[in-house]
Protein backbone atom coordinates (compact mmCIF):
# COMPACT_ATOMS: atom_id res chain seq x y z
CA UNK A 1 0.00 0.00 0.00
CA UNK A 2 1.37 3.17 -1.11
CA UNK A 3 1.94 5.61 2.04
CA UNK A 4 0.52 9.23 2.35
CA UNK A 5 3.84 10.33 2.03
CA UNK A 6 4.69 9.38 -1.21
CA UNK A 7 3.92 11.37 -4.22
CA UNK A 8 1.33 10.38 -6.99
CA UNK A 9 2.87 9.78 -9.19
CA UNK A 10 7.00 10.52 -10.49
CA UNK A 11 9.09 11.31 -13.01
CA UNK A 12 13.08 11.30 -13.22
CA UNK A 13 14.26 14.87 -12.96
CA UNK A 14 16.20 15.66 -16.36
CA UNK A 15 16.15 18.68 -19.40
CA UNK A 16 13.43 16.99 -21.43
CA UNK A 17 13.38 20.08 -23.55
CA UNK A 18 16.89 21.36 -24.28
CA UNK A 19 16.30 20.86 -27.97
CA UNK A 20 13.35 23.02 -28.51
CA UNK A 21 13.42 26.17 -30.16
CA UNK A 22 12.57 27.99 -27.02
CA UNK A 23 11.53 26.88 -23.39
CA UNK A 24 7.95 25.33 -23.45
CA UNK A 25 5.71 28.00 -22.07
CA UNK A 26 2.67 26.17 -20.30
CA UNK A 27 -0.65 28.13 -18.85
CA UNK A 28 -2.05 25.83 -16.23
CA UNK A 29 -5.69 27.25 -15.05
CA UNK A 30 -8.86 25.66 -13.13
CA UNK A 31 -12.16 26.58 -14.69
CA UNK A 32 -15.42 26.81 -13.06
CA UNK A 33 -16.23 25.98 -9.54
CA UNK A 34 -13.65 23.40 -9.05
CA UNK A 35 -12.23 24.42 -6.06
CA UNK A 36 -9.29 21.21 -5.59
CA UNK A 37 -6.17 21.83 -6.73
CA UNK A 38 -3.30 19.65 -5.76
CA UNK A 39 -3.57 17.58 -8.55
CA UNK A 40 -2.63 20.89 -11.05
CA UNK A 41 0.41 21.73 -8.63
CA UNK A 42 1.87 18.13 -8.82
CA UNK A 43 1.95 18.35 -12.15
CA UNK A 44 2.82 21.66 -11.91
CA UNK A 45 6.16 20.43 -10.25
CA UNK A 46 6.62 17.13 -12.56
CA UNK A 47 6.77 19.63 -15.83
CA UNK A 48 9.08 22.21 -14.02
CA UNK A 49 11.49 19.26 -13.02
CA UNK A 50 11.36 18.24 -16.96
CA UNK A 51 12.63 21.57 -17.89
CA UNK A 52 9.16 23.47 -18.80
CA UNK A 53 8.25 27.02 -17.57
CA UNK A 54 5.26 26.60 -15.81
CA UNK A 55 2.59 29.43 -15.12
CA UNK A 56 0.00 28.58 -12.96
CA UNK A 57 -3.08 30.80 -12.77
CA UNK A 58 -4.80 29.27 -10.07
CA UNK A 59 -8.39 28.36 -9.06
CA UNK A 60 -11.43 29.38 -10.27
CA UNK A 61 -10.92 31.31 -13.59
CA UNK A 62 -12.92 32.12 -16.34
CA UNK A 63 -12.34 31.32 -19.93
CA UNK A 64 -11.19 35.24 -20.51
CA UNK A 65 -9.07 35.19 -17.57
CA UNK A 66 -7.14 32.13 -18.94
CA UNK A 67 -7.16 34.00 -22.64
CA UNK A 68 -5.65 36.90 -21.37
CA UNK A 69 -3.08 35.02 -19.02
CA UNK A 70 -2.17 33.13 -22.23
CA UNK A 71 -2.27 36.17 -24.40
CA UNK A 72 0.23 38.07 -21.98
CA UNK A 73 2.72 35.09 -20.85
CA UNK A 74 3.13 34.33 -24.56
CA UNK A 75 2.36 30.36 -23.76
CA UNK A 76 2.82 27.77 -26.13
CA UNK A 77 -0.39 26.03 -24.90
CA UNK A 78 -2.74 25.84 -22.27
CA UNK A 79 -3.55 23.21 -20.39
CA UNK A 80 -6.78 24.12 -18.08
CA UNK A 81 -9.38 21.13 -16.21
CA UNK A 82 -12.36 21.01 -14.96
CA UNK A 83 -14.39 18.97 -12.55
CA UNK A 84 -17.55 20.31 -12.33
CA UNK A 85 -18.89 18.39 -15.84
CA UNK A 86 -18.98 22.17 -17.33
CA UNK A 87 -16.16 21.73 -20.37
CA UNK A 88 -18.64 21.63 -23.48
CA UNK A 89 -19.73 24.98 -21.98
CA UNK A 90 -16.35 25.96 -20.30
CA UNK A 91 -13.98 25.09 -23.15
CA UNK A 92 -15.76 26.33 -26.13
CA UNK A 93 -15.98 29.43 -24.33
CA UNK A 94 -12.25 29.64 -24.29
CA UNK A 95 -11.44 28.80 -27.30
CA UNK A 96 -13.94 31.86 -28.38
CA UNK A 97 -11.92 34.32 -25.59
CA UNK A 98 -8.72 33.59 -27.10
CA UNK A 99 -9.74 34.38 -30.79
CA UNK A 100 -11.02 38.04 -28.99
CA UNK A 101 -7.85 38.59 -26.98
CA UNK A 102 -6.05 37.99 -30.22
CA UNK A 103 -4.22 34.52 -30.29
CA UNK A 104 -6.53 31.99 -31.41
CA UNK A 105 -3.66 30.23 -32.86
CA UNK A 106 -2.96 28.51 -29.12
CA UNK A 107 -2.55 25.39 -28.66
CA UNK A 108 -5.60 23.84 -25.44
CA UNK A 109 -5.48 20.88 -23.53
CA UNK A 110 -8.19 19.65 -21.41
CA UNK A 111 -7.64 17.55 -18.81
CA UNK A 112 -10.10 16.03 -16.04
CA UNK A 113 -13.15 13.95 -16.01
CA UNK A 114 -14.10 14.51 -19.67
CA UNK A 115 -16.50 11.18 -20.93
CA UNK A 116 -15.39 9.41 -24.01
CA UNK A 117 -18.56 10.48 -26.08
CA UNK A 118 -17.12 13.97 -25.38
CA UNK A 119 -13.80 13.61 -26.79
CA UNK A 120 -14.76 13.98 -30.18
CA UNK A 121 -16.75 17.19 -29.88
CA UNK A 122 -14.04 18.97 -27.67
CA UNK A 123 -11.66 18.56 -30.74
CA UNK A 124 -13.79 19.29 -33.17
CA UNK A 125 -14.37 22.31 -31.68
CA UNK A 126 -10.16 22.77 -31.44
CA UNK A 127 -8.77 21.14 -28.73
CA UNK A 128 -5.77 19.33 -29.15
CA UNK A 129 -5.44 16.69 -26.67
CA UNK A 130 -7.16 15.62 -23.86
CA UNK A 131 -6.34 13.62 -20.93
CA UNK A 132 -8.04 12.03 -18.77
CA UNK A 133 -7.12 10.18 -14.57
CA UNK A 134 -4.09 8.21 -15.13
CA UNK A 135 -2.43 9.86 -18.11
CA UNK A 136 1.23 9.49 -17.65
CA UNK A 137 3.24 13.09 -17.18
CA UNK A 138 5.47 11.05 -20.44
CA UNK A 139 2.55 11.61 -22.42
CA UNK A 140 1.71 14.88 -21.46
CA UNK A 141 5.37 16.41 -21.41
CA UNK A 142 4.85 14.83 -25.19
CA UNK A 143 2.21 16.67 -25.99
CA UNK A 144 3.81 20.18 -24.51
CA UNK A 145 7.02 19.93 -26.73
CA UNK A 146 4.78 18.80 -29.88
CA UNK A 147 3.65 22.82 -29.10
CA UNK A 148 6.43 24.09 -29.66
CA UNK A 149 6.90 26.46 -32.55
CA UNK A 150 9.81 29.00 -33.54
CA UNK A 151 8.94 32.84 -31.99
CA UNK A 152 8.32 34.05 -35.46
CA UNK A 153 5.21 35.96 -35.64
CA UNK A 154 5.39 39.60 -34.29
CA UNK A 155 2.81 40.94 -36.50
CA UNK A 156 -0.42 40.18 -34.64
CA UNK A 157 -3.13 43.15 -34.51
CA UNK A 158 -3.81 42.99 -30.44
CA UNK A 159 -1.36 45.28 -28.64
CA UNK A 160 -0.53 42.96 -26.00
CA UNK A 161 -0.41 39.78 -28.46
CA UNK A 162 2.32 41.85 -30.13
CA UNK A 163 4.04 43.30 -26.39
CA UNK A 164 4.06 39.81 -25.30
CA UNK A 165 5.96 38.15 -28.42
CA UNK A 166 8.49 41.11 -28.46
CA UNK A 167 9.20 40.03 -24.92
CA UNK A 168 9.74 36.67 -25.29
CA UNK A 169 12.23 37.61 -28.07
CA UNK A 170 14.10 40.26 -26.09
CA UNK A 171 14.01 37.78 -23.00
CA UNK A 172 15.55 35.04 -25.62
CA UNK A 173 18.34 37.99 -26.69
CA UNK A 174 16.69 39.17 -29.72
CA UNK A 175 14.67 41.78 -29.23
CA UNK A 176 13.35 42.99 -32.68
CA UNK A 177 14.68 46.38 -34.41
CA UNK A 178 11.24 47.57 -35.31
CA UNK A 179 9.51 47.59 -32.24
CA UNK A 180 8.77 50.73 -30.72
CA UNK A 181 10.32 52.17 -27.60
CA UNK A 182 10.23 54.22 -24.82
CA UNK A 183 10.93 53.96 -21.24
CA UNK A 184 7.57 54.07 -18.86
CA UNK A 185 7.24 57.50 -17.07
CA UNK A 186 7.22 55.38 -13.86
CA UNK A 187 9.40 52.40 -13.50
CA UNK A 188 8.84 50.92 -9.82
CA UNK A 189 10.84 47.78 -8.37
CA UNK A 190 10.03 45.22 -5.55
CA UNK A 191 12.26 43.27 -3.63
CA UNK A 192 12.85 41.30 -1.00
CA UNK A 193 13.17 37.88 0.93
CA UNK A 194 11.15 34.99 -0.35
CA UNK A 195 7.68 34.91 1.78
CA UNK A 196 7.78 38.54 1.98
CA UNK A 197 5.00 39.15 0.20
CA UNK A 198 6.07 40.83 -2.82
CA UNK A 199 3.38 38.66 -5.29
CA UNK A 200 0.37 39.68 -2.59
CA UNK A 201 1.67 42.95 -2.06
CA UNK A 202 1.73 43.76 -6.24
CA UNK A 203 -1.71 42.13 -6.63
CA UNK A 204 -3.24 44.47 -3.98
CA UNK A 205 -1.45 47.92 -5.92
CA UNK A 206 -2.74 46.50 -9.40
CA UNK A 207 -5.93 46.07 -7.83
CA UNK A 208 -6.47 49.36 -6.56
CA UNK A 209 -4.70 51.04 -9.60
CA UNK A 210 -7.50 49.68 -11.69
CA UNK A 211 -9.92 50.92 -9.31
CA UNK A 212 -8.92 54.51 -9.80
CA UNK A 213 -9.06 53.87 -13.57
CA UNK A 214 -5.33 53.29 -14.26
CA UNK A 215 -3.90 50.60 -16.43
CA UNK A 216 -0.31 49.01 -14.71
CA UNK A 217 2.14 46.50 -16.18
CA UNK A 218 4.47 44.35 -14.50
CA UNK A 219 7.30 42.49 -14.96
CA UNK A 220 7.20 39.42 -12.07
CA UNK A 221 10.67 37.58 -11.80
CA UNK A 222 11.30 33.96 -10.82
CA UNK A 223 14.28 31.36 -10.52
CA UNK A 224 14.81 28.79 -13.33
CA UNK A 225 16.26 25.28 -12.09
CA UNK A 226 20.06 25.17 -11.98
CA UNK A 227 19.19 21.10 -13.05
CA UNK A 228 16.78 21.13 -15.43
CA UNK A 229 16.32 24.86 -16.87
CA UNK A 230 12.40 24.48 -15.91
CA UNK A 231 10.79 27.35 -13.41
CA UNK A 232 7.40 27.23 -11.85
CA UNK A 233 6.29 30.79 -12.29
CA UNK A 234 3.13 31.31 -9.64
CA UNK A 235 3.02 34.85 -9.42
CA UNK A 236 0.30 35.69 -11.51
CA UNK A 237 -2.30 33.79 -9.65
CA UNK A 238 -2.05 36.63 -7.01
CA UNK A 239 -3.76 39.08 -8.84
CA UNK A 240 -7.59 38.53 -9.65
CA UNK A 241 -7.89 38.69 -13.67
CA UNK A 242 -11.53 38.58 -13.29
CA UNK A 243 -11.82 41.68 -12.15
CA UNK A 244 -8.72 43.88 -13.62
CA UNK A 245 -9.01 42.06 -17.33
CA UNK A 246 -7.24 43.50 -19.48
CA UNK A 247 -6.18 46.69 -17.60
CA UNK A 248 -2.86 44.94 -16.32
CA UNK A 249 -0.57 43.29 -18.57
CA UNK A 250 1.34 40.55 -16.39
CA UNK A 251 4.56 38.88 -17.51
CA UNK A 252 6.11 36.08 -15.71
CA UNK A 253 9.73 35.38 -16.66
CA UNK A 254 12.71 33.01 -15.23
CA UNK A 255 16.15 33.71 -15.06
CA UNK A 256 19.13 32.31 -12.89
CA UNK A 257 20.43 34.86 -10.13
CA UNK A 258 20.28 38.04 -10.65
CA UNK A 259 21.10 37.72 -14.41
CA UNK A 260 18.50 40.90 -15.82
CA UNK A 261 20.13 41.43 -19.06
CA UNK A 262 17.15 41.00 -21.07
CA UNK A 263 15.79 43.78 -18.28
CA UNK A 264 16.58 47.34 -20.31
CA UNK A 265 15.15 45.96 -23.42
CA UNK A 266 11.79 44.94 -21.67
CA UNK A 267 11.34 48.47 -19.87
CA UNK A 268 11.74 49.72 -23.14
CA UNK A 269 9.25 47.29 -24.83
CA UNK A 270 6.83 47.95 -22.18
CA UNK A 271 7.19 51.99 -22.27
CA UNK A 272 6.83 51.65 -26.67
CA UNK A 273 3.29 49.47 -25.84
CA UNK A 274 1.97 52.78 -24.24
CA UNK A 275 2.27 51.26 -20.56
CA UNK A 276 3.12 54.25 -18.71
CA UNK A 277 3.52 52.18 -15.10
CA UNK A 278 5.55 49.16 -15.05
CA UNK A 279 6.17 47.23 -11.35
CA UNK A 280 9.01 45.05 -11.71
CA UNK A 281 9.19 42.59 -9.27
CA UNK A 282 12.40 40.69 -7.95
CA UNK A 283 13.62 37.07 -7.45
CA UNK A 284 14.66 38.40 -3.92
CA UNK A 285 16.88 35.49 -3.01
CA UNK A 286 18.60 37.71 -0.36
CA UNK A 287 21.25 40.14 1.07
CA UNK A 288 22.86 40.82 -2.19
CA UNK A 289 20.19 40.75 -4.83
CA UNK A 290 20.69 44.63 -5.59
CA UNK A 291 21.02 44.72 -9.28
CA UNK A 292 17.34 46.15 -9.91
CA UNK A 293 18.28 49.54 -8.31
CA UNK A 294 20.24 50.00 -11.57
CA UNK A 295 17.32 49.25 -13.92
CA UNK A 296 14.20 51.62 -11.97
CA UNK A 297 13.16 55.08 -10.89
CA UNK A 298 12.75 54.06 -7.40
CA UNK A 299 13.31 50.51 -5.46
CA UNK A 300 10.86 49.28 -2.49
CA UNK A 301 12.20 46.72 -0.23
CA UNK A 302 9.90 44.00 1.34
CA UNK A 303 10.79 42.95 4.72
CA UNK A 304 8.56 40.85 7.53
CA UNK A 305 8.97 40.29 11.00
CA UNK A 306 11.33 37.71 11.88
CA UNK A 307 13.84 38.24 9.44
CA UNK A 308 16.32 38.92 11.70
CA UNK A 309 17.89 40.96 14.76
CA UNK A 310 19.14 44.24 14.24
CA UNK A 311 22.76 42.78 13.36
CA UNK A 312 20.76 42.19 9.90
CA UNK A 313 20.30 45.60 9.62
CA UNK A 314 23.72 46.84 9.76
CA UNK A 315 25.18 44.52 7.13
CA UNK A 316 25.53 45.65 3.46
CA UNK A 317 23.07 45.09 0.69
CA UNK A 318 19.29 44.85 -0.25
CA UNK A 319 18.37 47.38 2.30
CA UNK A 320 20.97 49.59 1.34
CA UNK A 321 19.34 50.03 -1.91
CA UNK A 322 15.83 50.94 -1.03
CA UNK A 323 14.00 54.12 -1.40
CA UNK A 324 11.17 53.03 0.93
CA UNK A 325 10.37 50.21 3.24
CA UNK A 326 7.09 47.94 3.47
CA UNK A 327 6.50 45.78 6.32
CA UNK A 328 4.08 43.64 5.54
CA UNK A 329 2.51 41.21 7.13
CA UNK A 330 2.00 44.04 9.52
CA UNK A 331 -0.34 41.72 11.53
CA UNK A 332 2.75 39.49 12.91
CA UNK A 333 4.26 39.12 16.16
CA UNK A 334 7.41 41.56 16.06
CA UNK A 335 6.31 44.36 13.67
CA UNK A 336 6.63 46.87 15.92
CA UNK A 337 10.20 46.32 17.07
CA UNK A 338 11.08 45.99 12.41
CA UNK A 339 9.44 49.21 12.36
CA UNK A 340 11.68 50.50 14.93
CA UNK A 341 15.04 48.79 13.42
CA UNK A 342 14.27 49.53 10.08
CA UNK A 343 14.11 53.81 11.13
CA UNK A 344 16.82 53.61 12.92
CA UNK A 345 19.07 52.99 9.67
CA UNK A 346 16.37 54.43 7.04
CA UNK A 347 18.00 58.09 7.29
CA UNK A 348 14.86 59.89 6.09
CA UNK A 349 13.37 56.96 3.83
CA UNK A 350 9.92 56.25 4.76
CA UNK A 351 8.32 53.02 6.34
CA UNK A 352 5.21 52.00 4.94
CA UNK A 353 2.86 49.07 7.09
CA UNK A 354 1.14 46.69 4.84
CA UNK A 355 -1.28 43.63 5.10
CA UNK A 356 -1.44 43.28 1.53
CA UNK A 357 -4.26 40.33 2.13
CA UNK A 358 -6.24 42.95 3.61
CA UNK A 359 -5.34 45.72 1.81
CA UNK A 360 -4.25 47.39 4.57
CA UNK A 361 -1.84 50.08 3.94
CA UNK A 362 -1.73 49.43 0.19
CA UNK A 363 -3.20 52.93 -0.51
CA UNK A 364 -0.45 54.83 1.15
CA UNK A 365 1.91 53.21 -0.51
CA UNK A 366 0.75 52.86 -3.96
CA UNK A 367 0.49 56.85 -3.56
CA UNK A 368 3.91 57.18 -2.73
CA UNK A 369 5.34 55.03 -4.82
CA UNK A 370 3.50 56.58 -8.23
CA UNK A 371 4.08 60.17 -6.96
Amino acid sequence: MRATSEPTTSIEKIDRCGDLPHRPRVLLGKMGLDGHDRGVKLIARLMRDSGIHVIYSGLWQTPRSLAIGARDEDVDCIACSMMSNSHLVLVPNLLKELADVGRPDLTVNVGGIIPKEDVEVLRKAGVNDVFHTGTSMEDIVSSVRKSVIDYQNTSYENTSARLARVLSLAHAGSPPAEAPRARPKRVIGLTGAPGAGKSTLVAAMVNEAVRRGERVAVVAFDPMSPITSGALLGDRLRVDFNAVDDNVFYRSLAIVGEDYASLPDIIELVGGAGWDTLLIETVGAGQNDVAIRNHVDRTAVVVVPGMGDSVQMDKAGILEIADLFVVNKADHAGEHQLVRELLDIAEGRRVHETIATEGKGVVELLEDLLG
